[in-house]
């Protein structure tokens, strides 16, 4: 008798006990898909999954003056792909982007340590006579059309593969200017706004007529209406007699366009002419008779710093976005920003 009750509770333990020793080894997968070992409901060995780290871009704020719509706050990457959709074509080369996305950072992050007049409640704004081009994310989309998708993802890699870097001298941001395409050369500083500034001088630049929409261009103004809007600008100046003789004595920066010429007896700068009469650069040449002024003109922009066409081109070639800005910064270091 006692061994037939000895041989139930083995039986009876056995019963209970199988379960759990099988179910011990036996490994579990969870409803997200990992697999982990269980012991009396606790995991054994179990991989800690972490939310990835947030990035440098996505953790900085940026408040940016939209105009009528006032002042938005968002975070560096959105700010940076909105500047980035507007500033360059979305068609160049992923180095060329990822340069324009630094030297955007880094000009964004200047603005940002100082107070400007013009936007007073904002660290920047979307006039690109005060800082730089802006476009909203939607009417990117429908100016893209059917390459929305691979546009958008284009210049979101460009943020996130050059996340938080900046360009510095001597451990400062620079004043990280640009521009659309130079005439072979870019300017120094000095020749154009008159200060001389160390890493911003002039080099030679690559694009050419076969990379750049209208390289060269030409505007042609009627006598008179040259002679009125220079007079309303300039009334000191004598546009008396044959226009072919108005202009005088004409002086080349170091890029070959114009630093100074005498108009009318008035020493203009190549720039001041430029904003006169809305040519797209100051690298231009005259001709002038009695039926009007013919400016022709190769390149756009104000000549300083990077050459946007001039990095696609340097893309082409193979070179890293660092080397492009490299190139067009003269002493620079690249370097994760730190707000301090």
């Amino acid at each position: 008798m006692k061994q037939v009750a000895a041989t139930g509770l083995v039986l009876l333990l056995l019963l209970f006990l199988l379960p759990m020793l099988l179910l011990r080894g036996e490994p579990l997968v969870t409803p997200g898909g990992e697999t982990v070992q269980e012991s009396g409901g606790l995991p054994l060995d179990r991989e800690v999954v972490t939310a990835p780290p947030e990035s440098a871009d996505a953790a900085l704020s940026v408040t940016v003056d939209t105009g009528e719509g006032g002042v938005v706050t968002l975070s560096m990457e959105e700010y940076l792909w909105r500047v980035v959709a507007a500033e360059m074509p979305a068609s160049f080369e992923s180095e060329a982007l990822k340069a324009q996305t630094v030297a955007a950072r880094t000009y964004t992050v200047a603005k940002m340590e100082q107070t400007v007049q013009a936007h007073p409640d904002a660290q920047v704004c979307t006039d690109i006579a005060c800082c730089q081009a802006y476009i909203d994310p939607a009417q990117a989309a429908a100016n893209w059309g059917e390459n929305a998708q691979s546009c958008t993802q284009k210049i979101a890699d460009a943020i996130s593969q050059t996340d938080g870097m900046v360009i510095l001298y001597q451990g400062q941001p620079i004043q990280a200017v640009f521009f659309s395409s130079a005439a072979g050369r870019t300017v120094d500083a000095v020749e154009v706004w008159g200060n001389a500034v160390p890493y911003l001088t002039g080099v030679d630049s690559p694009e050419g007529e076969e990379d750049v929409p209208n390289y060269h261009s030409t505007v042609t103004i009627p006598a008179e209406e040259f002679k009125s809007r220079l007079l309303a600008a300039y009334s000191g100046a004598d546009l008396s007699g044959d226009p072919a003789g108005w202009f005088q004595n004409t002086v080349c920066n170091s890029a070959g366009g114009v630093d100074t010429v005498e108009v009318g007896g008035v020493t203009l700068t190549g720039q001041q002419v430029r904003a006169l009469f809305e040519l797209r650069s100051a690298n231009f040449t005259v001709t002038a008779g009695e039926d009007g002024i013919t400016f022709t003109v190769t390149g756009y922009g104000h000549g300083v710093g990077m050459s946007q066409y001039g990095a696609n081109a340097l893309a082409k070639q193979g070179k890293s976005w660092e080397e492009i800005l490299k190139w067009y910064y003269t002493g620079v270091e690249i370097a994760p920003y730190d707000p301090g």
